[in-house]
């Protein structure tokens, strides 16, 4: 389920987020901790999730579970969406529309329905080109690692969409040049194609997630977008999922998971 590799990439990446010493064994440390905590990343994931299942609109689920965890770390603008009962769409760009779709790459059926179900979960929000193309690219590479695609296919798809000419983070670059030269970047077009290549050169879910570690970035996101791609492609996270989603979640979220 790409919605558990999103959500244990979250928690895993919460902590170090913030608190990333420059020394980090990135190949060795502990990725799950006392110190982690589930942040906005997962409780979007799950009401995104919640919408799709319950027919409900992106907008009231985000609201409806966003307002009952409102300390979990949301940005500023998106805070302010959250809080209003009218507020629209802000034209935002930022990397949150990518880290809350994995359950359309992973529920829907064909390309067609994951792209324009993966644009109407960005679109009450970050509709933005760029945020409306970040969820659109990151659940479509879940559906590609569900169906059976390539690594080299993945990351093609990653490439024509965030070519080298057009972007600064580009999914073409290395993550041996990321690790030189990328700066911390909250927004989709940064954050996307980096999480990509970090599963691109990994051999598995937890090496995913360690390349993740390898780079000073938005930690818990980065391991959000590209957790749901590691778990679909890799058929599974590897780890105790049970026991670190209870250990992690409310029971209430928990139970969304497992819906």
């Amino acid at each position: 389920m790409a919605v558990i590799g999103a959500v244990l990439g979250d928690i895993s990446g919460s902590y170090y987020e913030f608190h990333r010493p420059k020394n980090l064994d990135w190949k060795k440390c502990e990725l799950f901790t006392e110190k982690c905590h589930f942040t906005d990343d997962s409780v979007m994931t799950l009401a995104a999730k919640w919408a799709v299942q319950h027919g409900v609109s992106f907008a009231e689920s985000y609201r409806m579970l966003g307002r009952k965890y409102p300390h979990a770390g949301y940005g500023g603008m998106f805070n302010a969406w959250l809080k209003s009962d009218n507020m629209e769409e802000y034209y935002s760009f930022g990397n949150g529309s990518a880290m809350r779709c994995s359950y359309i790459g992973e529920h829907f059926q064909t390309e067609q329905e994951v792209a324009e179900w993966a644009a109407k979960s960005a679109e009450c929000t970050h509709d933005h080109p760029e945020g409306i193309k970040g969820a659109v690219v990151t659940a479509m590479c879940i559906y590609m690692a569900r169906t059976g695609a390539s690594k080299e296919e993945i990351l093609a798809y990653a490439v024509k969409n965030y070519p080298k000419d057009s972007y600064e983070y580009s999914a073409d670059y290395e993550l041996s040049q990321y690790r030189d030269r990328y700066k911390w970047d909250v927004t989709c077009q940064g954050s996307v194609p980096v999480a990509i290549r970090c599963f691109f050169e990994s051999e598995d879910y937890e090496s995913f997630l360690r390349n993740v570690f390898s780079l000073t970035c938005d930690m818990d996101t980065l391991c959000a977008i590209g957790g749901g791609i590691a778990e679909e492609f890799y058929h599974g996270t590897g780890l105790e999922d049970d026991m670190l989603l209870r250990k992690y979640l409310t029971q209430d979220l928990y139970e969304i998971v497992q819906a």
